[in-house]
């Protein structure tokens, strides 16, 4: 390949990356930008690219709303114990299904597999059955346990291919040089797996933070919404939707989950590329 010909690669190359790239970004860009628009601007035929002399009433309504506060206070407790129990519990079934030969074994990595392609939909009744028979409705345990089953299945998958990948052979030089089995995991292995923990635990969090459905179905009480069900309560039948409040509030919402991303972009990005080339 000619030199002229790998330019004119790169160059289309670097367009369809930065079109990508605009095209992840606008809709961000749209929600920041609408947030700070008066309504009479968000309704009008030509649309503001820009909010010059934008205010922060839109922000002042959500934080002048009581359901705000509890809303954040519930959807933290309950994403914060669905990625710590899934992350526990997804490390102990990735290192016995990694490690260990047992009967049945193949079988449970199949069905992790097919159990993620069962649309959510189709479990709600079963699902809120079982809660109410708990009487776990309107319940932060209720809501955390539902996201854990649904986020466990995918946790498991990927951390399995991250313990596969670190090679025995590590563990067993610890031991030789003196370590427990026990000791070996621990000061070897257990540091390696730090990234795909960190990779792992980011989309946990993320699905456990914006997930509405099933909050919608199982925390009907309006002082035990999560924060995407609190957002709803702005569209209303009669008044419309309050477009510049929806927007203040993805954009709240949104924030906890950059931050966070931005706190472990380092190690998820190593865990990526690690799970790529091991798993």
């Amino acid at each position: 390949m000619s030199r002229a010909v790998r330019r004119r690669t790169r160059l289309l190359v670097d367009a369809l990356g930065l079109v990508t790239f605009l095209a992840c970004i606008f809709p961000v860009y749209w929600m920041v930008n609408t947030s700070f628009l008066e309504r009479r601007e968000i309704r009008a035929p030509e649309p503001t690219w820009v909010p010059f002399g934008g205010g922060l009433d839109n922000y002042r309504r959500l934080f002048d709303d009581s359901g705000f506060v509890s809303a954040l206070g519930v959807s933290l407790m309950v994403t914060v114990g669905t990625v710590v129990v899934a992350l526990l519990f997804a490390f102990l079934a990735a290192l016995a299904v990694s490690r260990f030969r047992f009967r049945g074994r193949r079988a449970f990595v199949v069905v992790l597999l097919v159990v993620q392609m069962i649309p959510a939909e189709g479990l709600f009744i079963s699902q809120y059955k079982m809660l109410d028979a708990l009487q776990l409705t309107n319940t932060v345990l209720g809501l955390t346990a539902l996201y854990i089953a649904a986020v466990l299945p995918f946790t498991i998958w990927t951390l399995r291919g991250f313990v596969a990948g670190l090679p025995i052979d590590l563990e067993e030089a610890a031991m030789v040089d003196g370590c427990t089995r026990v000791g070996a995991f621990f000061r070897i292995t257990f540091p390696l797996l730090a990234p795909g923990l960190v990779a792992t635990g980011v989309f946990g969090f993320i699905q456990a933070w914006n997930e509405f459905t099933l909050a919608l179905v199982v925390m009907t009480n309006a002082e035990k919404r999560t924060l995407p069900v609190w957002l709803s309560t702005f569209t209303d039948v009669n008044r419309g939707t309050d477009w510049g409040a929806v927007m203040a509030g993805s954009t709240l919402i949104a924030i906890p989950v950059i931050i966070f991303f931005l706190l472990v972009q380092s190690r998820m990005v190593a865990g990526m590329t690690a799970g790529a080339v091991k798993g």
